[in-house]
């Protein structure tokens, strides 16, 4: 959709000049030469971008600006004024406006503004937008996440969950292996009669038979009574064995007799027990991998594993993380009485720049943590390590009203000999980059010690990644904005090239 801006001012050049301006950047532009017809504009539509003068023939600037949260709240607003009172501009950032220029406008200075403004606009839109995601897929059986991986995984669950296909969830500690088994039981046919949870890793390895299986009175020492194990409690219903490499290797042929037969016998009796249940198995190993260790019998991996659904660790899904702490964050704020808490930027950036060793239960644990430990409604520090975050970031010209991030130098233009700023565009830059470097490759510099030629494209990206590193003091949210990176992205070339990130 075209992007819709609203100018107010009571000087008709003024507004004439704006109107062609932001017409030109795409906008659809509504002009209004007084606050009552600005007023009536904001009512009756929506707006992006709202660019006002300060002194109205009849409304105060900053007034309107506050007016204006309320009634277009999704716009950004700049401020104009003739009389260059920074007094006046700090009562309009305060009012709600992103940022004031000076008239007569300076209208490459605005248009950095307005793309800022855009940017800001559309970021406000995307958290929109995951809020909206969070809301439709938690009431997807509990699942949070919008990662096409996470998609891919869902549409699988909806494929076989009314089939009686034993299912085999793999994925690390703490990524959500129970939600997804919780997801496929209840939208299975299935989903009224019992689903039942077994850890195979925390059952006493003497016990775990008559815990599964159930036994009969005198059995053993101990059995008092007879007892259903956990696969008679399942029947009609759904089972769900945790740490399936866990289970001894000599109960295992039992395990597959039940899911081929469909009959087990309890401990101590020799009549069978028929059963009608689902079975669904997790681990956190590598099955391949528990087989050569003799630990997982190949033939039971092949009946447990008809369908077998690997979920991602966190650190390749980092865009489900500000979902997931949305999620967890509503449900702390509900448990522990603290409505309107929220998360401020920096906690944002901290999440991202973090590598989540323990996944989503690691995220769960900081977020409930920072809850409890906030003193107001704005959580700024995770206590997790992290970067900074940078708003402003201009890869190659930045004008001297945007201040740089903390600790860079910022080297100044050039001046030619008539006083013009000597500056070259970036596609400039980047054809002599280009250039350069291909004008300077011999054959014997090209050549490893076997021979064999080496990647120019991965050593330009490695010393590129590097180079953004050093120039943002190892601000990697910094150097993902400056090299135009989503930062998932950056974290994967750092790993591959094993950059060291501490400059």
């Amino acid at each position: 959709m075209k992007r819709k801006a609203l100018v107010i001012d009571d000087d008709l050049s003024s507004l004439d000049l704006m109107e062609h301006f932001l017409s030109d950047k795409g906008f659809d532009v509504l002009v209004a030469d007084s606050g009552s017809k600005a007023r009536r504009a904001a009512e009756d539509g929506t707006f992006d971008l709202v660019i006002t003068d300060l002194n109205l023939p009849d409304a105060n600037g900053v007034e309107l600006i506050s007016e204006f949260k309320k009634t277009i709240p999704d716009a950004e607003i700049i401020m104009a004024t003739g009389f260059g009172s920074v007094e006046k501009a700090i009562e309009a950032t305060k009012a709600g406006a992103f940022y004031y220029v000076d008239k007569p406008v300076n209208l490459e200075k605005l248009n950095v503004l307005v793309e800022k403004a855009v940017e800001r606009n559309e970021q406000a839109r995307e958290i929109r937008e995951l809020r909206s995601r969070l809301a439709s897929r938690s009431s997807y059986e509990g699942i949070i996440g919008g990662n096409r991986s996470m998609q891919d995984i869902y549409e699988v669950i909806e494929s076989v969950a009314d089939s009686d296909a034993n299912i085999l969830i793999l994925g690390e500690s703490g990524t959500g292996k129970e939600v997804i088994a919780n997801a496929i039981h209840y939208k299975s046919l299935r989903a009224k009669k019992s689903f039942i949870k077994v850890n195979c890793s925390a059952l006493p390895k003497d016990l775990i038979e008559s815990q599964l299986f159930g036994h009969t009175r005198g059995s053993f020492t101990g059995a008092v009574s007879d007892k259903v194990g956990f696969i008679g409690q399942a029947s009609g219903g759904s089972l769900l064995l945790d740490e399936i490499g866990e289970m001894p290797i000599e109960l295992q042929p039992k395990l597959l007799r039940v899911l081929q037969e469909r009959v087990y016998y309890r401990v101590g009796s020799d009549k069978p027990q028929e059963v009608d249940f689902r079975l669904i198995c997790s681990t956190n190993r590598e099955p391949n991998d528990a087989i050569k260790e003799g630990i997982l019998r190949e033939d039971l991996l092949y009946r447990i594993n008809t369908i077998e659904i690997r979920i991602p660790p966190l650190r390749e899904r980092m865009d489900d993380i500000p979902m997931l702490a949305e999620h967890f964050l509503s449900g702390f704020a509900d448990k522990y009485s603290k409505d309107g808490i929220e998360f401020a930027q920096s906690a944002y950036d901290q999440m991202l720049n973090y590598s989540w060793r323990g996944n989503v239960r690691e995220l769960e644990h900081v977020i409930e943590r920072a809850v409890l430990l906030s003193k107001n409604d704005s959580i700024e520090d995770l206590g997790i390590r992290g970067d900074g975050s940078v708003q402003w970031m201009l890869p190659f010209a930045r004008p001297s009203f945007v201040k740089p991030f903390a600790g860079e130098s910022v080297r100044e233009p050039r001046e030619s000999a008539d006083g013009a700023i000597a500056s070259e565009s970036e596609d400039d830059i980047f054809e002599r980059v280009g250039r350069l470097v291909v004008d300077n490759l011999r054959l014997s510099d090209g050549a490893g010690e076997d021979g064999a030629r080496r990647d120019v494209f991965d050593v330009l990206e490695s010393e590129v990644v590097l180079a953004a590193l050093k120039r943002t003091k190892g601000n990697k949210q910094a150097a993902a904005n400056l090299l135009g990176l989503y930062r998932p992205r950056l974290y994967g070339m750092i790993r591959r090239h094993k950059l060291d990130v501490r400059l």
